[in-house]
């Protein structure tokens, strides 16, 4: 379908997202500029408070785009700007509009050095929009336009039709992930505790792998309480039951536990089949509970929450957490080697197929050897119930690059004289790893059981994939709290750099 107006334009934002960008800077790329253009790559970055960020976060935005476009063998010939905030209290959206255009100055300017220049810059306040671009005074009505009831335009029937959904707002989908404003004193005194109990243990070698066992094996009872439970309409409840499940002392245990490197690489073997979905609503409770001085404890879990959301196809959720993880440990470099690789469009088939031959490995060399291994560990650990069955922690091999996930495109639009589509991605990234312990005979993949919820961390499953739940506004609950720094980073750190090891 063809979009010719600035009206148009606007409304294609959040289908072009999926989401309702919320105080946001977004720019989109076009190509084939000279024909029927097409929509290439996007980028968000959050409107900064101070205008004195302004001339930087421009910068960054657009040589972001423009590179990253480039490596993909497609360099962008022109963008379209967005700029998106609500009014205040006591201002309105005109005033928003005047307020910020500045910034989209200096977006035009920061991309015409880089000889893309932006065809339209719209600032989208209020219900309304405005357009940055018009050729002379009189052009656009001083109280902007109409934006229009959501859902009701040619453009999101197209899209309901090729099955695009728009997922909420921006804030919605985060909220999913960030701590909670409640129940902060409660949460806190169980990590100090689990903290005074854990780390000793985890750094003291002989005693590390059964921490291992313990945090896999309770992962485990609480994913299936989780699987158990019965299901709710809505995002909002679905997490207010999750978090009813996860008792403080528990997610005390278990955010402690995966920092621990190899834990966590064990962790993300359950990725895929009828073990993503709870561990996936797993992932979300425990970064909601990393809360007060533990903020930076919730790198793991968003990271985790992010690869299996990359995994199971959701990768708007998964940029967003890998995003955030980022956000409260910008060191942790399993995210950024996952968040670089979502963002480029690689497949993340090339990482299942990696932590699948790891778990078939540590397995097989379990089973051939029990002798050995009993021989070796003078007081076995005993542990209750499904506890017991979690293996110990081996190191993550992860040999084998990302590979190109091919083209990605999303159909087919025009703007003006410009078609719009999102190209593809063509980018072999070879992410650094740690050579495994021992050299390990392999078995087949489908070897496993086949309830994957009575499996360790990584068995395949022949089941089609559930669905990841929706984000959608609905009901109350605890609040959120805004991302802090930790004051127990150095704890952290030491659990997950134990000895010589790189945290991938």
């Amino acid at each position: 379908m063809t979009l010719r107006t600035p009206a148009e334009l606007a409304d294609a934002l959040p289908y072009l997202l999926g989401y309702r960008p919320e105080d946001s800077i977004v720019l989109v790329a076009l190509h084939d500029g000279e024909r029927r253009g097409r929509f290439g790559g996007r980028a968000r970055l959050g409107i900064p408070a101070n205008a004195d960020d302004w001339p930087s976060v421009a910068e960054q935005l657009a040589q972001g785009l423009v590179k990253g476009s480039a490596r993909r063998g497609a360099p962008p010939e022109s963008m379209v700007a967005y700029l998106c905030q609500e009014p205040a209290r006591g201002e309105s959206g005109r005033e928003v509009m005047e307020r910020l255009r500045t910034l989209a100055q200096l977006l035009r300017t920061a991309c015409g050095r880089l000889d893309v220049p932006v065809i339209e810059a719209l600032c989208i306040s209020d219900g309304r929009f405005w357009s940055y671009c018009c050729p002379g005074q009189g052009c656009c009505a001083p109280e902007g336009q109409s934006m229009g009831m959501p859902g009701t335009s040619v453009l999101a029937a197209a899209a309901t039709y090729a099955g695009l959904q728009v997922r909420g707002s921006l804030w919605e989908l985060t909220a999913r992930l960030i701590p909670w404003e409640t129940e902060v004193a409660e949460q806190e005194v169980a990590l100090d505790r689990a903290s005074t109990a854990l780390v000793p243990r985890i750094l003291d070698g002989e005693n590390r792998a059964a921490v291992a066992q313990e945090t896999l094996g309770l992962a485990q009872q609480v994913m299936f309480r989780l699987a158990d439970a019965p299901p709710v309409s809505g995002t909002r409840p679905a997490d207010l039951r999750d978090d009813g499940l996860l008792e403080h002392e528990e997610a005390a245990t278990l955010i402690l536990g995966l920092q621990d490197r190899t834990t966590r690489d064990r962790a993300a073997e359950w990725m895929e089949g009828d073990e993503a979905v709870p561990a996936l609503r797993l992932w979300r409770a425990l970064a909601r509970r990393c809360v007060g001085s533990y903020r930076e404890h919730a790198a793991a879990p968003l990271t985790l929450a992010g690869w299996v959301a990359w995994s199971t196809g959701d990768e708007l959720e998964a940029r967003e957490a890998l995003a955030m993880a980022l956000g409260v440990d910008p060191d942790y470099l399993f995210a950024r080697l996952l968040h670089q690789a979502c963002n480029e469009g690689l497949d993340p088939e090339s990482v299942r197929r990696c932590l699948r031959a790891e778990h078939t490995g540590r397995v097989a060399g379990e089973t051939e050897q029990p002798r050995e291994l009993a021989a070796s560990s003078p007081a076995p650990v005993h542990l209750p119930g499904s506890m017991a069955r979690s293996q110990s922690p081996e190191a993550m091999a992860s040999s084998g690059g990302f590979e190109s996930g091919g083209s990605d495109s999303v159909g087919s639009h025009s703007v003006g004289s410009h078609s719009v589509g999102s190209g593809s991605a063509g980018v072999v990234a070879q992410p650094p790893g740690t050579a495994s312990r021992r050299r390990r005979r392999a078995r087949p993949t489908g070897s496993g059981e086949t309830r994957p919820s009575r499996r360790t961390p990584g068995a395949g499953s022949g089941r089609r994939r559930r669905p990841i739940d929706g984000v959608s506004s609905a009901g109350d609950g605890p609040g959120r709290a805004a991302e802090g720094a930790s004051g127990h980073s150095r704890a952290r750190r030491d659990c997950g750099r134990h000895g010589a090891e790189e945290d991938t």
